[in-house]
């Protein structure tokens, strides 16, 4: 069994910055420390949206998934805090973000499933 987590983040508006960001993401680009990582997490499959500034994930996690109380590895977190300083200079929180965060996690509103009987 596994949940959805959707979560939002906003980029520097950009179009240099963005193209970077995007780069940064492509399979070919991506830190295999990273990707590990999230693995590692419980994070069974994960995808990023694009639109203009606006960027959108939906996660599909482990229902024991629980980043808080996940420890990594010294080398692993070393990484993790290396990638997410870089990505730092990209990404910019939504307005609505709690200090410090970055990825807000929205709520569900609707589900085509629940609606048809």
């Amino acid at each position: 069994m596994s949940k959805r987590i959707c979560l939002a983040l906003d980029l520097v508006d950009d179009k240099q910055l963005i193209a970077e960001y995007i780069n940064y993401h492509k399979p070919e680009n991506a830190w295999p420390e990273i990707t590990q990582s999230i693995k590692d997490k419980g994070i069974l499959d994960m995808e990023i949206y694009h639109t203009g500034d606006r960027l959108f994930m939906i996660m599909q996690v482990s229902e024991t998934f629980d980043p808080e109380n996940f420890v990594p590895t010294p080398e692993a977190a070393a990484k993790e805090a290396a990638w997410e300083s870089l990505m730092w200079k990209y990404q910019k929180a939504l307005p609505n973000a709690k200090a410090g965060e970055k990825w807000v996690k929205m709520e569900k509103i609707y589900d085509l499933k629940d609606a048809v009987k």
